[in-house]
């Protein structure tokens, strides 16, 4: 009979050993109330069979198609056998290299227990986010909630973003979405609401996930009381024309999925002649040509949706 499980973490590998790795060693991956998934989302070499020889405690799935962010992560949820599906970046940190991989009295990293703890504080809490710094400096910090996405541009903030940790956003507070770097989630809330959408791939599907979850009358926190560390963007770079495409295409799509009337037709005319018509021109004159035609690339793979 299997053992249940308290916690399944759940993980992406995209052409990124060297960073699984690296958030494997800092898992506590003997602790029985756990189980740890990773799953390789057709990476260019056999980097699966690396993991399970290298982490035998972990359960390793190979695709042989890229499925993008959703979809990797919805392979993990059918193999998951977790109360709680905690769904971390590979290229995060649940502790700073110099650090030991710390457990409690109870075999549980306080780090994975405190998010346990909140859910247990209120039924209707859906999502539960840590705090999230960089890995890189100072660790400033990335994610202590968000604000809510402006109707019309579809913007919003981190907030704390970029600012040292003097323990300033040390208060637990209700947030309008998760943060897909690092996000736990009650399994009974994927059982109602369904699973990521896959429609974007890349981007974007957090935001959509959470309101799902809204809508089905859960909320979304921040939980201070576990901090992890993100590398960010290591797998497509900050100014990528992949990463400009599916910014561009998925904030067209998350307002069609989301917005209702009148406030989607606004979106659509900021997103497509402001917002688009601006970054083309920018990339153009900076002569960043490949920026441009994913921009644009963008645009027209919407319309033709």
């Amino acid at each position: 009979m299997t053992e249940e499980k308290i916690i399944s973490i759940i993980t992406i590998n995209y052409n990124g050993l060297k960073d699984t790795c690296e958030l494997m060693d800092t898992l506590p991956l003997d602790d029985k109330s756990l189980e740890v998934i990773v799953v390789d989302n057709a990476s260019r070499q056999d980097e699966a069979t690396v993991i399970e020889q290298r982490y035998p405690q972990v359960k390793v799935i190979r695709s042989n198609k890229n499925l993008g962010f959703a979809g990797g992560n919805n392979l993990g949820i059918e193999a998951a056998s977790g109360k709680y599906l905690y769904f971390i970046n590979n290229d995060t940190l649940l502790s700073l290299p110099d650090d030991p991989v710390k457990n409690s009295k109870y075999g549980m990293m306080p780090e994975l227990r405190h998010l346990v703890e909140r859910f247990e504080f209120d039924p209707k809490i859906g999502m539960v986010c840590p705090k999230i710094r960089f890995a890189w400096g100072q660790h400033p910090i990335q994610y202590a909630g968000f604000t809510p996405l402006s109707r019309v541009t579809l913007r919003n903030s981190s907030i704390g973003f970029n600012e040292l940790d003097y323990g300033q956003y040390d208060t637990p507070h209700p947030t309008p979405y998760g943060h897909g770097a690092a996000m736990m989630v009650r399994r009974e809330v994927i059982e109602k609401t369904g699973m990521m959408p896959t429609c974007y791939f890349l981007y974007y599907e957090e935001l959509d996930w959470s309101m799902m979850i809204q809508r089905a009358g859960y909320t979304i926190w921040y939980e201070p009381a576990s901090t992890i560390y993100h590398k960010e963007s290591q797998a497509t770079g900050q100014e990528s024309p992949l990463r400009t495409y599916y910014i561009t295409r998925n904030r067209l799509l998350l307002t069609k999925r989301n917005s209702p009337l009148p406030w989607r037709y606004l979106s659509y005319l900021y997103l497509f002649f402001v917002a688009g018509g601006k970054a083309i021109l920018k990339n153009l004159l900076q002569r960043r040509f490949d920026l441009a035609w994913a921009t644009l690339r963008g645009l027209w793979h919407f319309i033709k949706l």
